[in-house]
């Protein structure tokens, strides 16, 4: 490869002096030099004078590096080059990317860099990947392919066939094997010659550097251009590419893991490609993969046989890139695959046991997931092979050709895996700083080892039937034996192989609980947990919180087999250890126990605890963050639900607690709801209802009816609860409906009129069906009737209006259906208008669910007009509906198409004990 450079002229000489500047200590010489550069970016040339200093090997690499990072649409920090002054400069030649290099984009600015220029800066970057710094390498490969995404192959034909080329010359290198032997001959001669060796091997070492860097900077642009190839380029590309790949990934004293790495994620974009075009062309896909299936089989079971090297990212991404690779190649060509599939199983078992080593071997591992990348930004953890070992697995065992691969060694596969779902010690040492994110990572299923591993267990009970329910519970039995090996010989981490024990089980609890032999799996089942649960229950929560959070949890998930004695012990216990002084993770687990086991324990076991468990619940939530506000309130509604006769008399300290937690937490979704769950479980409670409503209309009727002056979401938000008042098991009281009537008709009605909020139009119009359901034909007699029914209507009217968008209309069927049951002589002369304003409603919708529910509409105006159908369907005759004969005949033609849908509406849009059809 060339070596480009050359001389520096007076144009790139003001350009390196500004970039220099830009270094400078005074704030008036940086920003001259700044802008001066801004304004250079609009000067023909700009950017192809970038480019000859990038690659100009003859200046320093910091110039050189600030030089390119103007010239390329980069982020330098995925690079490794951390310097302020790089990070400006990549910063700055972001916008002259963005703004001059394509029309198209959408930032883009006048004026565009030519296509003289263009093509000057394409060869000047095509010449310089073979630059021997691995970060200026990388930077060209990005520039190359950043451009690329724009002019190939249109304006850069040569690009690809370039970079074939590069590869090829460097992976055909006849003669290095006669120069190893000359140097082999040379160092075993006299000592006269020794200076004469060294100077061979130092020159054999440079041309193994020039060649290392022009393939890396060709695997680099090959790696970010593979995400681009089509169905055109691939049948012509992969026959040529791939030979070439095997070459370099099989030459291991030639290329290092991250080449080989690099070119196997190449294999891993074509064959994904291949996958995607494989269900129009399979025979051409086929007769491509075909010659190269047997080779490269071959070379991934090398890797995958040699034993997993401990804090070696570099092994460990190869690996990965094997693992994808493989996963491509099973589910996209699984007929393909299948006759030299059995030539990897021995080697992927190798990775698997010896991963596991690697992670036992190390007592603090937090080095080994921490998140490591390389200078592409691709992530390097131990995690991340764990997780791709975990995915192919998966893969394996879903595949109806490969299942069989494995079940010869079903239980082994479960033994192994459920150890891979210990805690890591930098798991336990996050969770103990920060029990909330504890809280998260549980609730979401964070991407890591232990979820993926989880997941292939679920697979294994459901693909394996029996055998694997059989084969987790054999091998859970091992696990917690080997536990208590561990704890026996001293460990101090014995726990976390009991507690990765509980949590397999409780990952595939449905399964287990589902078994087709569910008896004698029940019997075994509950035996197993009830040893595992009950030994060391009494002692070392302070020592092993997780351990005991563990076992609260798994109670709940199988508190159908457990005894009733065993329950009501842990449920004590839970009881007890809210209130009490223990770690975090140990009250979280026993907020997870009570609020599932509770709803369905017998309501006198924790009475005489209530009070203090009310207490220490309200504590919680004073302590609690977002994350765990949630399950706090999930508890705290489980409690208030168990203990129905007590709630009275703690609902003066609840109440408050919760109203002012929700107002300050209405915009979060998940907490208001909570909040608000908990106080429609109060008013549930005997003898709370009234003093729950006296607390909270007073701070509700100055929301609703000041609504502009009020934070975002509130005013929907407050609606909310006045619907949960309103709507009871039974019927509310209708001393209640009238006070909320009182206090809040008026600006219910005003908010739906006036308002453009479609979340409050929704809930205001939810609210009224709900104040109608409860009130009915008393409501007329709280106020002027024809006022309160012109109201109503004039909210009827409001709500269809065509020109309305339909989020606002959303709730209109529920409300209409409301005023149709408890009003039918006041809404009777109105009938006709209402038909007309649903047609031309239904004629504007644009969800299918609204246009649904006003159908429902339809339906219980022709119930209602029984035996006296055809008048209801002569009048809809006489009423028009645009490009149709009438009302009627669209009617039916929307009725036809809306089939099932709007039998599936009729539950949600009538209140209890009201059928429609």
């Amino acid at each position: 490869m060339a070596n480009v450079h050359g001389v520096v002229d007076q144009d790139q000489q003001w350009l390196l002096n500004c970039l220099s500047a830009t270094l400078d200590p005074n704030q008036e010489v940086r920003s001259f030099a700044e802008a001066s550069l801004n304004q250079a970016t609009l000067q023909p040339g700009f950017g192809s004078a970038l480019a000859q200093v990038a690659v100009n090997r003859e200046l320093s690499l910091g110039l050189r590096q600030i030089s390119f990072s103007y010239l390329e649409l980069i982020s330098w920090e995925v690079c490794g080059i951390k310097e302020p002054l790089i990070y400006l400069a990549a910063v700055l030649l972001k916008q002259f990317i963005k703004k001059h290099w394509h029309e198209g984009d959408e930032s883009f600015e006048h004026p565009v860099v030519s296509f003289d220029e263009k093509e000057k800066i394409r060869r000047l970057l095509l010449l310089s990947l073979d630059d021997s710094y691995r970060k200026m390498c990388t930077a060209i490969s990005m520039a190359i392919a950043s451009i690329a995404l724009h002019d190939w192959p249109e304006d850069w034909p040569d690009l690809l066939p370039y970079l074939l080329k590069l590869i090829n010359d460097q992976t055909n290198r006849d003669g290095e094997g006669e120069f190893v032997v000359i140097l082999l001959l040379l160092s075993t001669a006299s000592v006269a010659l020794t200076t004469l060796t060294s100077r061979c091997v130092l020159f054999y070492e440079k041309i193994l550097k020039s060649s290392w860097s022009s393939v890396n900077g060709a695997l680099r642009c090959l790696a970010l251009l593979s995400d681009d190839l089509d169905d055109k380029v691939m049948p012509t590309l992969v026959p040529l590419l791939f030979p070439c790949l095997l070459t370099i990934v099989s030459s291991t004293q030639v290329y290092d893991k991250y080449l080989r790495a690099k070119a196997l994620s190449i294999i891993y974009s074509c064959i994904s490609m291949l996958g995607a075009m494989c269900g129009v062309y399979r025979m051409e896909t086929s007769t491509i993969l075909i010659p190269m299936i047997k080779p490269w089989m071959a070379q991934f079971a090398i890797i995958l046989n040699q034993p997993v090297e401990p804090k070696d990212p570099d092994d460990w991404s190869i690996r990965m890139e094997v693992l994808k690779c493989l996963n491509q190649f099973v589910q996209n060509f699984p007929s393909l695959t299948e006759s030299e599939f059995m030539i990897i199983m021995g080697p992927l078992w190798q990775t698997f046991v010896t991963s596991l080593r690697v992670r036992s071997s190390v007592d603090s591992l937090e080095d080994l997931y921490e998140g490591r990348y390389d200078s592409d930004g691709t992530e390097k953890s131990f995690d991340s092979l764990v997780i791709q070992l975990f995915e192919f697995l998966l893969t394996i065992v879903g595949s109806k050709k490969f299942v069989k691969v494995v079940m010869n060694h079903i239980k082994e596969l479960v033994y192994y895996t459920i150890a891979f779902l210990q805690m890591t010690e930098q798991q336990v040492h996050t969770w103990l700083m920060d029990a909330n994110q504890f809280v998260a990572d549980e609730d979401e299923a964070t991407y890591s080892s232990r979820v993926s591993g989880a997941l292939l267990l679920e697979e294994v009970a459901n693909v394996a039937g029996m055998e694997g329910v059989n084969a987790i519970i054999e091998a859970a039995k091992e696990r917690f034996s080997d536990s208590q090996k561990e704890k026996a010989a001293g460990s101090a981490v014995w726990w976390r192989l009991k507690e990765a024990t509980l949590f397999a089980l409780a990952s595939v609890s449905e399964q287990l609980l589902e078994a087709e032999d569910s008896a004698l799996v029940r019997v075994g089942l509950r035996d197993l947990l009830e040893q595992i649960i009950v030994e060391d229950s009494e002692s070392g929560v302070h020592e092993h919180p997780f351990l005991y959070a563990r076992i609260f949890t798994s109670i709940a998930k199988f508190s159908s087999l457990i005894s009733r004695e065993v329950l009501e012990h842990f449920i004590h216990a839970a009881t007890k250890a809210i209130g009490m002084d223990v770690p975090p993770p140990v009250k979280v687990g026993a907020c997870r126990a009570l609020s599932q086991l509770l709803p369905e324990a017998n309501k006198g076991i924790i009475q005489s605890q209530m009070m203090n468990l009310f207490s220490s619940l309200i504590n919680l939530l004073n302590q609690a963050s977002d994350e765990t506000l949630d399950l706090v309130l999930e508890t705290l509604q489980a409690v208030i639900k168990s203990g129905h006769e007590l709630s009275a008399s703690v609902e003066p300290l609840i109440s408050p607690v919760i109203l002012n937690m929700w107002v300050s937490h209405v915009s979060d979704p998940f907490i208001s709801i909570g909040a608000i769950e908990v106080l429609e479980a109060l008013k549930n409670a005997p003898g709370c209802i009234h003093p729950l409503v006296s607390r909270i209309l007073p701070y509700i009727g100055p929301i609703l009816n000041n609504p502009q002056q009020q934070p975002d979401e509130l005013v929907a938000g407050s609606l909310d609860l006045v619907t949960m008042l309103l709507k009871a098991r039974m019927n509310s009281a209708v001393d209640v409906v009238k006070a909320v009537y009182d206090v809040c008709f008026d600006a219910i009605i005003r908010i739906v009129l006036q308002s453009d909020d479609h979340s409050e139009m929704q809930n205001a119009t939810e609210c009224l069906a709900a104040l109608i359901s409860g009130g009915r034909q008393d409501m007329l007699a709280w106020g002027d009737s024809g006022f309160i029914m012109r109201s109503l209507l004039d909210v009827v009217s409001r709500l269809l209006d065509p020109d309305l968008e339909s989020s606002g209309s959303l709730f209109v069927g529920s409300y209409i259906l409301q005023l149709i049951l408890h009003f039918p002589s006041q809404m009777l002369p109105h009938i006709r208008d209402l038909i007309a304003a649903l047609v031309r409603r239904m004629q504007s919708v644009q969800i299918e669910g609204l246009k649904s529910s006003l159908i429902v509409i339809f339906a219980r105006l022709a119930h209602l007009s029984v035996p006296n159908v055809e008048q209801f369907i002569d009048l809809l005759t006489t009423i028009s509906a645009e490009g149709h004969d009438n009302s009627f005949v669209y009617l039916m033609l929307e009725w036809t198409k809306q089939q099932g849908k709007a039998s599936c509406r009729v539950n949600n849009n009538v209140s209890d004990g009201d059928n429609v059809l």
